[in-house]
């Protein structure tokens, strides 16, 4: 399972409260979940091949990206002896966004200004991710 931003939300956001009453706190949140199955990988070779790749994607912004060849070899080597490799041959892949699909209009503009003013990223996430569902455009946050 891989999960995404999530976020709790109040029904004091909905101007539906106050019009009508009929709103409950729900939950929001973004998820994916892989079925397969996961087997442990401690090849040294597959290994040190993985975690060249995944330095690369997160370390392509950098002003001067990290490579693991920038470390001593013997470290890397010592490293890698502690590192286990989880491999999945996914069969299905199902995702779900709950982002107050089902709310009225008005209730998730409402979200949204809640969500941002919020503390946390995940909280920014979520309401962008809302605002993106209702069509509208970003307030510059």
């Amino acid at each position: 399972m891989f999960q995404g931003p999530q976020a709790y939300i109040t029904p004091g956001w909905y101007p539906g409260k106050v019009a009508h009453g009929k709103v409950v706190p729900t939950w929001n949140y973004v998820v994916a979940h892989a079925h397969g199955v996961a087997r442990a990988v401690e090849d040294r070779d597959w290994m040190l091949d993985m975690l060249n790749r995944l330095t690369s994607v997160h370390e392509v912004g950098q002003p001067v990206p990290w490579r693991v060849g920038d470390a001593p070899t013997d470290y890397i080597d010592r490293l890698l002896r502690t590192i286990v490799g989880i491999e999945i041959s996914i069969d299905r892949l199902e995702g779900k966004l709950k982002a107050s699909q089902d709310e009225d209009l008005q209730d998730r503009v409402g979200t949204v200004s809640g969500l941002q003013q919020a503390p946390g990223d995940e909280a920014k996430l979520m309401a962008t991710l809302i605002r993106k569902a209702t069509g509208e455009k970003s307030s510059g946050q």
